[in-house]
């Protein structure tokens, strides 16, 4: 699967993304990173390494559109989200990261009980 990745993602540029909108869950508390596209092409030659690697597509949760983004929370129990939303807002200042590799990561255990572990990293090496 790395091998795979590594070769798909070798083809692909870096990307500058920002980090935006505070993104509200019943379980979790993400932030949503822009723009789109670049960070669809990278989970696109994501799911053909997995195809090219165990010859089945990956399965994704639920039947909405993907949106890019990066957890800061999760919670495991049922809350009112007002008290949050007043204290972090719905908006980060603008902030850029680079996204420049993806970690392949092995996850082991059910839902809530994850225990990742690195096991290598694709880079982005194409030219913008």
């Amino acid at each position: 699967m790395l091998a795979a990745a590594s070769e798909l993602l070798a083809a692909l540029p870096p990307v500058t993304a920002t980090l935006s909108r505070i993104l509200y869950h019943p379980e979790a508390i993400a932030v949503a990173i822009q723009p789109t596209a670049p960070l669809r092409q990278i989970r696109n030659a994501i799911q053909a390494a997995t195809l090219k690697a165990t010859g089945r597509e990956g399965h994704t949760e639920g039947p909405t559109q993907w949106t890019p983004h990066m957890t800061l929370a999760y919670s495991e129990t049922e809350q009112s989200a007002g008290p949050i939303i007043t204290a972090l807002g719905r908006e980060l200042p603008g902030h850029e990261i680079a996204i420049n590799a993806v970690t392949l990561v092995a996850q082991q255990g059910p839902e809530r009980l994850w225990n990742w572990h690195p096991v290598g990293r694709a880079a982005l090496l194409g030219r913008c």
